[in-house]
Formats: structure tokens, sequence, C-alpha cells
């Protein structure tokens, strides 16, 4: 394996990124896999997640020249791009969180887990967060136990459980300093 921790450049890895995310979705996976290895919740079109990148750019995880993993940047700007996401931001504004970036949905190819990706890319986004930002805040999907449990593994902190149209969502805070 010839694994590197680098930021998204091209519109190539733009592409393989929503290819590992379309494999990943809720809709694509078994409830088996979904409580196993967790799920995807949002689809992203190439154009936003092409502009969240050159807002700031995304965390992938590279084997030769194929994307294993990514963790998706996210600005306040893109609140209203993405629905699913808005709630988050409304809390976050209700609880007065300042000076962070949002993880927006962080992946690791099937082929490529329990490989420590998802801790690689988390460091890498530390990294190129830091000092710009205090902190990385993320939310999952309160049913999500996998997911959930490798974001505590990593540092993350429960900042707070909200509901969003019959949904518990549990949002998370890392430090990046």
């Amino acid at each position: 394996m010839n694994l590197i921790y680098t930021t998204a450049t091209t519109n190539d890895e733009l592409i393989q990124i929503l290819s590992l995310q379309e494999m990943n979705l809720k809709s694509s996976v078994s409830d088996l896999e979904m409580e196993q290895e967790g799920f995807l919740t949002v689809h992203h079109s190439l154009n936003v997640l092409t502009r969240m990148n050159n807002a700031s750019p995304h965390i992938i995880a590279k084997d030769k020249d194929k994307v294993v993993g990514y963790a998706l940047s996210m600005t306040d700007d893109f609140k209203d791009e993405i629905s699913v996401l808005r709630p988050m931001f409304t809390e976050l504004e209700n609880i007065n969180i300042q000076n962070f970036i949002t993880m927006g949905q962080i992946c690791v190819a099937k082929t490529h887990r329990k490989m420590g990706i998802f801790r690689g890319l988390y460091n890498a986004m530390k990294i190129a967060s830091y000092p710009k930002y205090d902190a990385i805040i993320t939310e999952v999907d309160a049913t999500n136990s996998r997911s959930l449990g490798a974001h505590y593994a990593v540092g993350f902190e429960k900042i707070c459980t909200y509901n969003s149209l019959g949904q518990d969502w549990e949002l998370i805070s890392l430090k990046t300093g």
C-alpha cells in the first residue's frame, strides 16, 4: 500500500470522492452493513463539492492514484446549500460556537477500512485547519453507532444531541491545536 494524505486538487479526485460516496450512502448499503460499518447521509453534487473544495480543500487519502478515503471541509458559507445540514448550523448559532471548520462527511473505502485511514484523515485535517480554526465540528446520525464510536476514539467530544425532523443528531467537536 502506498498511502498519502493530501488535499483534493483535481476534478478527477472530486469525481472519485462522489463515487466512493455513492457506494456508502444509507440507500446503498444493507441494514447489517449500516450497523457494522456505518453509512453516509448526504449526497453532494459535483458543483457543490467543487465550490466547497475551493473554499477550504477537502482532505483525501490516496493509494497510488485512487482516492480511498476523504473528509469533506465545509465553511459556514455553505450552511444553506445542503438542507439536511442547516439545522446543525442553527444549533451551532444557538449555542454560540465560533471559529470552526465543519467536517461535512468522512468515508473510507471498504477495501481500506481498519487500516487507520479514518484517524489519518482527521490528523491531516487538524494540521490543515490549525491555527486558522480552533475546532473541527461535525454531526453524526445518533443511530450510526459505528461512526460515533470512531469519532470519539479519535478525540471528538460531544457538544449536544438535538432533533431535526424526527431524527436525533450528535453534534461533536475536535480541537485542532
